[in-house]
């Protein structure tokens, strides 16, 4: 498989740091040697994905799937072990469905959805500097009016990168500071508005009633904007993660996944179980705290960073 460009492979492997100590601490030297595949190491490979927080479901295919491969290869040219895994976690991350129009060049409206406290504010700046770099115009929306602190910070960072955050007051009406969002990015003539909206999942019901009326008046004020919705998801807490993603599907759409705070867990393996139990596409992955942190997921290339 082949490495990565030098800069997306070193900020993968970077934000992977935690997981590959993890992996290498668990199999060692067994990554590099010929999959024989025995009782122990089989043993030790299901304890170290697991400590990796692919979760059993995943684990339990990755294992029979190299298992079958050890049984087909050439005696005389047996695969390594880390080749092997790679190959296979990118296998199950590319049969997850690509994104569906996603990223195209017509002016976007991308919801960000995610619970208070997954880094939804931050994985929005992220998203904002990467429309700029890219040479796109783009407008913010603090739509999460539930908590005052969400505004603040979505402004300070608007301020960082040099754009206009669309607000109102704490306890608005999301649905009104989205309809000014879109009349401001209608008159700007905005490439991309970004929203950031509500974190709250103890009452599904209020939340989907709040992201539908949302949507209605996108539907009614901006029938020529694409959108897209995104849920942000906090990837140190492992398996915990797919929990929170369950329920909000249960109360939204959500075209793909942006899985945050990667350099500071050793569960990266969350990433894996995530995309297939869910079979959603991830499209984004979060390496670090600035604003550049932010990676456009590729299967092949995350498989080899993991297992670098």
């Amino acid at each position: 498989m082949e490495p990565p460009k030098p800069g997306l492979w070193g900020r993968l492997r970077g934000g992977l740091a935690r997981t590959q100590e993890r992996l290498s601490e668990r199999l060692g030297s067994l990554l590099d040697l010929p999959a024989t595949l025995d009782a122990a190491t089989l043993e030790e490979l299901e304890e170290a994905l697991l400590a990796a927080d692919l979760g059993v479901p995943t684990t339990t295919l990755l294992i029979e799937r190299i298992r079958e491969r050890v049984r087909r290869s050439d005696v005389e040219r047996p695969e390594r072990l880390r080749g092997l895994l790679a190959e296979e976690i990118a296998r199950i991350l590319a049969e997850t469905p690509a994104p569906a129009g996603l990223g195209g060049p017509e002016p976007a409206i991308v919801l960000v959805v995610g619970v208070n406290g997954a880094g939804k504010t931050t994985s929005i700046a992220k998203l904002a500097r990467r429309e700029l770099a890219a040479g796109r115009r783009v407008l913010l929306a603090a739509a999460d009016t539930f908590r005052a602190a969400a505004i603040e910070q979505l402004a300070l960072w608007g301020e960082r990168l040099g754009v206009e955050v669309v607000r109102q007051a704490a306890g608005s009406d999301p649905a009104a500071v989205v309809f000014d969002a879109l009349q401001a990015a209608k008159a700007r003539r905005v490439d991309r508005l970004i929203v950031d909206t509500a974190g709250r999942l103890h009452n599904k019901e209020h939340l989907m009633a709040e992201l539908a009326k949302i949507r209605r008046i996108i539907a009614r004020e901006a029938a020529a904007f694409r959108v897209e919705t995104v849920l942000v998801l906090d990837a140190t807490t492992g398996q915990n993660a797919l929990a929170q993603a369950r329920a909000f599907l249960a109360a939204a759409e959500v075209d793909g996944l942006l899985l945050s705070k990667l350099d500071g867990t050793a569960k990266g393996g969350m990433v894996v179980a995530v995309a297939r139990e869910l079979n959603l596409p991830v499209l984004y992955l979060g390496v670090g705290e600035t604003a550049d942190d932010l990676v456009d997921f590729e299967p092949r290339e995350f498989a080899t960073a993991l297992l670098a």
